[in-house]
C-alpha cells in the first residue's frame, strides 16, 4: 500500500517508521531541507519527550480534550517509548517531576535515532516539498498534490504539518488551511506554552533574573489560580519560565474577556506572614546597626532588593532599628504578593504549542482517521491538543504518530 506521510517532526516520523515497520511503501515529505528541526529545540535543547507517570496522571495534564488521547496511549504509551529509544542504543534517564530526557541531554541524539529508524525500514524521504493540496476521489484519498500541482499518488495519508507556532521550524500552519479545504472544522488558534507580557518597569529591571522556589497566584475578576512551587524568570517584556508557561493557557483565555488580569508572586510560600515577620524581628534584633538594604540580602536577590527599597520608599541606608512596624509589614507584604499587571501574552508564533486545531469530533480516536475522508489520517499537534509542559507534548505526537501509522497501513 502506498502511504503518503506530511510532516518531518516528531508525529509525522514515527507514523512513518510504524507504517513501514508494517511493510508499507511510505514516503515522507518535508519542506524544510531536514527533519524535526522543533524537535531538536525542545526542552531547551535537551529533549524532554516524554514523562514517566502513569495514564490517569498523564492525561489530566491535558487540556479539555485530554482523553482522546486515552486509545493512542493505549496502543503506544511512555513506557514504549522509552524502550523504542533504549533498545537502539540510546539511554534515557528520569529526572524531577518525572520527565524524560536522553542521557547525553542532546536532542539532536533522540533525532538522530529515528532518522536511522527511518532509513532501516527503506522510508522515502523527500525533502524541500511543499504539499499544495490533497486529491480525492469519491471522498477517499488518491494522492497529494506538491509544488507545482504535481500529483503524487496515495492510497492513505497522514498529516502531521504541526501547529502554527515557531515558524521557522516550518510550523506556518499549513495543515490547517489544507484541512478546512477537505471541510474540516478548525478549532480557534491561540499561544499555549508562551510568555506573558506584564507592565514592563519592573520586568526590564530584573531582566534575566531567575527565582526558584517561588509561587504564582493569578487573578481576574471573580478568578484565582495557583501554581505549584517552582521557577520563573523575568524577560524584558515580563514573565516565563516553567510555572508561567503552565499556565499560560489559562491565562490567555482570561484574556480573552477583556477584564484585568495580574499576578503576584509569592517569594517565600513555604512561610506565613506571621513566620517572616518573626524572622525579621530576629533578624533585625541581632543586627540593629544594619542597613535595610544589607539585612534583604538573606532574604533576596541584590536586583529584587533595590525594586522593594524603591516601592516600600524605605531609605536604604535606614538602620534595621529604626524600621517601624508599618515598613516591616510592607517588605512582609511585597514577599507574599509582588504583583505585576498581566497586558497579553507573547504572540502565537513564540508559543511552544498551539492550541486550538483540527476538531476532535471529525477523528477517530480509535485509528487517528478523518470521519470526513476515507484514507486520510491525523498525527500531532495539528489536532485539538495541547498540554502542560514536561514531556506530554512530545508524547502526544509520538503516540498519535505511531496509532496513524499502523491504523493507515492495517484498515
Amino acid at each position: 500500500m502506498k502511504i503518503i506521510v506530511i510532516g518531518g517532526g516528531p508525529a509525522g516520523i514515527m507514523a512513518a517508521i510504524r507504517a513501514s515497520q508494517l511493510n508499507q511503501d511510505v514516503t515522507l515529505l518535508e519542506k524544510n531541507s531536514s527533519l524535526g528541526k522543533k524537535l531538536l529545540l525542545s526542552g531547551k535543547g535537551r529533549c524532554n519527550l516524554t514523562n514517566n507517570c502513569g495514564l490517569d496522571l498523564f492525561l489530566k495534564r491535558f487540556s479539555q480534550n485530554g482523553q482522546f488521547l486515552r486509545d493512542a496511549f493505549k496502543k503506544f504509551f511512555n513506557q514504549d517509548l522509552i524502550d523504542f529509544f533504549e533498545s537502539r542504543g540510546l539511554k534515557l534517564k528520569v529526572e524531577r517531576q518525572l520527565r524524560v530526557f536522553p542521557v547525553t541531554d542532546q536532542s539532536i541524539n533522540i533525532l538522530e535515532v529515528l532518522i536511522k529508524e527511518l532509513a532501516k525500514n527503506k522510508v522515502n524521504i523527500i525533502f524541500k516539498t511543499q504539499v499544495r493540496d490533497l486529491a480525492l476521489s469519491d471522498n477517499k484519498i488518491k494522492g497529494v498534490k506538491v509544488n507545482q500541482g504535481d500529483l503524487i499518488p496515495a492510497e492513505k495519508v497522514i498529516l502531521a504539518l504541526g501547529g502554527a507556532s515557531y515558524a521557522t521550524t516550518g510550523s506556518t500552519g499549513d495543515g490547517f488551511e489544507i484541512a478546512k479545504r477537505l471541510g474540516h472544522s478548525v478549532i480557534h488558534l491561540r499561544p499555549g506554552l508562551i510568555p506573558l507580557e506584564t507592565d514592563r518597569r519592573y520586568p526590564v529591571i530584573l531582566e534575566g533574573l531567575a527565582l526558584k522556589n517561588i509561587k504564582l497566584n493569578f487573578y481576574s475578576v471573580n478568578k484565582k489560580i495557583t501554581s505549584e512551587i517552582g521557577e520563573m524568570v523575568f524577560t524584558d517584556f515580563g514573565i516565563s519560565g516553567p510555572l508561567v508557561l503552565t499556565l499560560s493557557g489559562k491565562i490567555a483565555d482570561w484574556l480573552q474577556d477583556k477584564k484585568p488580569v495580574y499576578v503576584e508572586i509569592d517569594l517565600k510560600p513555604a512561610l506565613t506572614k506571621e513566620q517572616l515577620n518573626a524572622r525579621f524581628l530576629r533578624e533585625f534584633k541581632l543586627n540593629p546597626k544594619k542597613s535595610i538594604k544589607n539585612a534583604l540580602k538573606s532574604f533576596l536577590p541584590q536586583r529584587l532588593i533595590n525594586v522593594f527599597i524603591e516601592i516600600t520608599k524605605i531609605a536604604p541606608d535606614k538602620k534595621t532599628s529604626q524600621v517601624t512596624a508599618k515598613e516591616r509589614e510592607a517588605i512582609v507584604s511585597l514577599l507574599k504578593a509582588f504583583r505585576l499587571n498581566i497586558l497579553r501574552t507573547r504572540p502565537l508564533n513564540d508559543a511552544m504549542v498551539t492550541r486550538g486545531g483540527i476538531s476532535l469530533k471529525e477523528i477517530n480516536p480509535r485509528t487517528m482517521e478523518s470521519r470526513l475522508i476515507k484514507g486520510l489520517y491525523f498525527a500531532g499537534e495539528i489536532m485539538d491538543i495541547d498540554a502542560d509542559t514536561g514531556g506530554f507534548n512530545l508524547q502526544a505526537a509520538f503516540s498519535t504518530g505511531y496509532l496513524a501509522g499502523e491504523s493507515a497501513s492495517t484498515l
